[in-house]
């Protein structure tokens, strides 16, 4: 049974309520590097655990092998190009305008995503927009702290927040209405790209990110009790 569009809307407002919570911390007070790379493990813990568990069994299922290679291709395709966005900007002007831009796309992305899930099942719906919600309570919290050392104030920093956090549930929305219906390749496409987005969320943002700081035994455990943490909820799901 199809999970409807306005319990998918309401279940989105936690990601982005984190969104904005991140964003409060790091304005008010901004944890130490160690705190944030602990964070960001546990976090990178949770949403592979969420690609391995649930989309990755999901891909499996449907035995769609054009579909997979497809949706992977423009997974880690556009992936790659929010990353170049940001990077031409920040050699550029600073960064804070492709930072931004690339942030809003992420968190669109993000709401998709979920949606995805949601197409999939209300199982692996639900259960992504727990790993996301902890991936974006990062990204406020990060995006913040990144304003604050540019000059911005509370309350600008504060709302541009807000205004980002919006682009989550803007994004399932769009993935509900969309792909609610998809099934066979369309389905295996929009998995796999999800799949790919988020495997490259992981390694390439979350973690690079976190190792910048000293490795400890504490930061390590982190990604593993984020990965067991949302593993047990599956199974208990």
């Amino acid at each position: 049974m199809a999970t409807p569009h306005e319990q998918i809307l309401a279940l989105t407002l936690i990601p982005a309520a984190a969104t904005i919570f991140g964003g409060a911390i790091a304005v008010w007070r901004t944890p130490s590097e160690t705190v944030r790379s602990v964070i960001q493990h546990f976090a990178a813990g949770v949403v592979l655990a969420a690609v391995a568990g649930e989309l990755l069994p999901e891909m499996t299922r449907e035995h769609q092998p054009l579909g997979v290679v497809i949706g992977f291709i423009l997974g880690v395709a556009l992936m790659l190009c929010v990353k170049l966005v940001a990077e031409r900007d920040e050699a550029t002007s600073g960064g804070k305008v492709g930072l931004l831009a690339a942030v809003a796309i992420d968190i669109f992305i993000d709401g998709l995503l979920i949606g995805v899930g949601f197409a999939a099942g209300a199982r692996v719906g639900t259960l992504l927009v727990i790993a996301l919600t902890l991936e974006l309570l990062f990204l406020g919290l990060s995006v913040a702290t990144s304003l604050a050392q540019a000059n911005w104030g509370r309350g600008r920093n504060l709302l541009c927040i807000a205004s980002l956090s919006g682009l989550v549930v803007a994004g399932a929305s769009l993935g509900s209405a969309l792909l609610g219906g998809l099934s066979g390749v369309a389905l295996e496409i929009m998995l796999s790209f999800g799949a790919a987005a988020l495997m490259y969320l992981v390694v390439e943002e979350l973690l690079t990110e976190a190792h910048e700081v000293q490795e400890t035994p504490l930061i390590t455990v982190a990604f593993f009790a984020g990965f067991v943490s949302l593993y047990l909820l599956e199974l208990m799901a």
